[in-house]
């Protein structure tokens, strides 16, 4: 396995009028308000199924390919206000608080993306949101793997050993489920969209919400081939057990 301190991310605050930014030095030069809106770059398009409620583009760079997204609230609230959030301080602003989870999770050499960007707009006691993280190249989500078949025993069991390498460490996704679970072209297994995700004191309780929250994705696309499920949790728990302090860095 690699070190991941070689390619650390190296975070810097930019900040334009009522604009603020953190961005990875490593992968931009420079940041800057531009950067936050779809047309500010040279090549962009909306991608489908990716990037949870939020509305994802797809945007190109000198790093590559990276996903744009701007954060959008959803349920009732989000009739009425679509992507403004109260400001209740810079350490408490979404896309800063995803921004600083992934680089702690690249440093401990999760499968994540890695976070290129964050910025945000105050208007009045609210702020507008955006993050741009690299895009894992040739990579589709679980739910477009399932929709074309291709999902046999050792993938599945290697879904529930990735989901385990998270949870022995204390991470908590907010939102798991079938379109926030990547497979690359190598059949590795990557999560993304940590939106409100967390480091918590490893608990059965929170642990066992996330895997049924990802089963109910899952019957929501017409559920799994017999079998599939139990393969999942097995790599899950062979993964969990031992688990304890030491695996916390």
């Amino acid at each position: 396995m690699s070190n991941a301190s070689d390619n650390a991310v190296e975070v810097r605050r930019a900040q334009s009028g009522r604009t603020v930014i953190l961005f990875d030095a490593r992968s931009l030069p420079q940041a800057g308000p531009d950067q936050l809106d779809p047309e500010g770059w040279p090549q962009s398009q909306a991608l489908r199924g990716r990037g949870g409620r939020g509305t994802a583009v797809l945007v190109r760079g000198e790093f590559g390919e990276g996903v744009l997204r701007h954060y959008r609230r959803g349920g009732l609230v989000g009739r009425f206000i679509t992507d403004r959030y109260l400001f209740l301080g810079e350490s408490r602003v979404r896309c800063v608080r995803e921004f600083r989870l992934l680089v702690e999770l690249q440093r401990r050499d999760l499968p994540v993306p890695r976070p290129l960007l964050a910025g945000w707009r105050r208007f009045g006691p609210f702020y507008r949101a955006d993050l741009l993280t690299l895009r894992i190249p040739d990579s589709e989500t679980l739910a477009e793997r399932m929709a074309r078949g291709g999902m046999g025993e050792c993938l599945w069991r290697s879904v529930g050993t990735t989901i385990a390498r998270f949870h022995r460490q204390g991470v908590y996704h907010a939102d798991l489920n079938a379109h926030n679970v990547l497979l690359d072209a190598d059949d590795a297994i990557w999560l993304i969209d940590f939106d409100r995700g967390a480091l918590r004191v490893p608990s059965l309780e929170w642990q066992r919400g996330n895997l049924r929250r990802l089963r109910r994705s899952l019957d929501k696309l017409g559920g799994v081939e017999e079998g599939a499920w139990e393969t999942l949790l097995s790599g899950y728990e062979a993964a969990m057990v031992g688990a304890g302090p030491e695996d916390i860095p």
